[in-house]
């Protein structure tokens, strides 16, 4: 199955719903960035909630950062999307492995946070001079609650999110996935009590997709009992627009001198980016051509 969300509204428009299914996202960010399977979970629950975040923006050029910056290990996570489902993201310490969680789980919350605590930073660039930016301190490291705090006290938009990540003993991604609904605010107090009924009473993301739940079937679940109205269905993908061009602008940015001192030591470089880990060679040559380019613009 393709990854892919679908958005809707729910109990005559009083919750705005999404859900996602996104295995082939995340699996493409574990192997670019040979995660170990707690950051895996903790990248791919991010990646998740990011391609449906971003969906709620308007604007084409708009663009969602999500960063997280914790105590832990683990260190943090930076998340990027747009409104149409593309969706980027790398771990600052990839490669950390904990043992399970006291539940048996990975655990994720004590990569990020450590126990002690850090940070969300949630920042929307919408086209305007400055971008929209709220931050809150991390309540579990565990995301989907992180998320739920933020939406609640940045946004005051009460909200309900749900994320998973499930491996295989191979270290590939098995399942991954995840809902927001959220509350509007002529919600009436019997929909948000038959909500709050609801989620107590469903299994986990991973489990849900584990029976072959669909994002539709995720909501069916969550939603029970209160009709849905469907708005519309979005792909979903891990997409990097690197290209060496973009590469190159940053390396003119880093200035005339810093370029000098690279092409002094006579060996080709190679820069990676963040994003997907695609390498860019540039040979002694591509690097004196970029260094006269600074100065054409000093």
């Amino acid at each position: 199955m393709k990854d892919y969300m679908v958005r809707g509204t729910a109990a005559n428009a009083q919750l705005r719903v999404f859900a996602a299914t996104t295995k082939e996202t995340v699996e493409t960010a574990r192997a670019a960035h040979n995660t170990s399977p707690v950051m895996t979970a903790a990248l791919g629950r991010l990646l998740t909630a990011g391609a449906m975040m971003g969906s709620m923006m308007k604007g084409e050029e708009d663009i969602l950062t999500l960063q997280i910056r914790g105590e832990g290990p683990g260190k943090g996570l930076v998340v990027t999307a747009d409104a149409a489902g593309s969706v980027k993201g790398y771990a600052l310490a990839p490669q950390v492995i904990l043992p399970a969680s006291a539940k048996g789980k990975l655990d994720v919350g004590g990569a990020l946070t450590g126990g002690t605590g850090g940070v969300l930073n949630v920042i929307k660039d919408l086209g305007m001079k400055e971008p929209y930016s709220g931050q809150t301190a991390l309540q579990t490291g565990e995301i989907a609650e992180d998320l739920t705090y933020y939406f609640a006290v940045s946004e005051q938009t009460p909200s309900s999110v749900g994320l998973g990540v499930l491996m295989e003993k191979n270290n590939t991604v098995k399942q991954a996935g995840g809902f927001i609904i959220q509350l509007m605010p002529f919600a009436e107090d019997a929909v948000i009590e038959k909500l709050e009924q609801n989620l107590q009473r469903i299994k986990p993301v991973t489990t849900m997709l584990e029976e072959g739940l669909t994002p539709e079937g995720i909501l069916e679940t969550v939603l029970e009992g209160m009709e849905i109205q469907w708005t519309d269905t979005l792909p979903v993908r891990f997409f990097c627009n690197c290209d060496k061009k973009r590469v190159e602008k940053a390396l003119i940015s880093i200035g005339q001198k810093e370029l000098g001192d690279i092409i002094s030591d006579g060996k080709p470089i190679e820069v990676k980016c963040h994003f997907c880990n695609e390498a860019y060679t540039f040979t002694t040559e591509d690097l004196k051509r970029l260094s006269e380019q600074c100065s054409g613009n000093a």
